[in-house]
């Protein structure tokens, strides 16, 4: 990890966190592209194929980052990647913190540690039309891996990562 990455601290998301971060989702950055925030209720962070992540810096949290499994769902888009492989999504809620580079910057910081973790690919899904996501996404690696399409989550353009030839990792599920 860079030393520009390692800046970057993640927590699990809690029930205690849906007030702060759907204050963040009725940002117009942010709800432009995101839904009613999921999940919405305190009982649906017991879902185990999503980790939930606040991502902080210098002890201010300003991020929302989840990563999934792409095999948790029937028919998901993703489920052609191999086992182990994951699906992220994230948002920056704090205006402030846009433009900065602190998206790809956590983004790969996250990546490397699903692929520490093992998973051999990482996928990710913005709107075709997010120009400033697809961008932060390829700053941190990603790669269109296909042509936009529509799946039951809305429009997306699908963007891979794959772990480097030759890395190794513990089993991620």
């Amino acid at each position: 990890m860079s030393a520009s990455a390692s800046r970057y601290s993640f927590h699990s998301a809690t029930p205690g966190d849906l007030d702060m971060l759907r204050g963040w989702q009725r940002q117009p950055h942010v709800s432009r592209w995101w839904d009613a925030f999921d999940p919405e209720t305190p009982e649906e962070f017991d879902d185990l194929r999503v980790a939930r992540w606040i991502v902080s810096l210098g002890g201010t949290p300003f991020a929302y980052m989840q990563d999934y499994t792409v095999h948790g769902w029937d028919d998901h888009h993703f489920a052609h990647l191999p086992p182990g492989a994951r699906g992220i999504d994230q948002f920056i809620g704090r205006p402030d913190m846009i433009g900065q580079g602190h998206g790809p910057a956590f983004i790969a910081a996250q990546v490397q540690t699903l692929f520490d973790q093992g998973a051999p690919a990482v996928a990710t899904d913005p709107h075709p039309d997010n120009a400033r996501a697809i961008a932060a996404y390829g700053k941190a690696g990603f790669q269109p891996s296909g042509p936009p399409q529509e799946t039951r989550w809305g429009r997306v353009l699908p963007m891979t990562a794959w772990r480097p030839v030759g890395a190794s990792g513990a089993s991620v599920t």
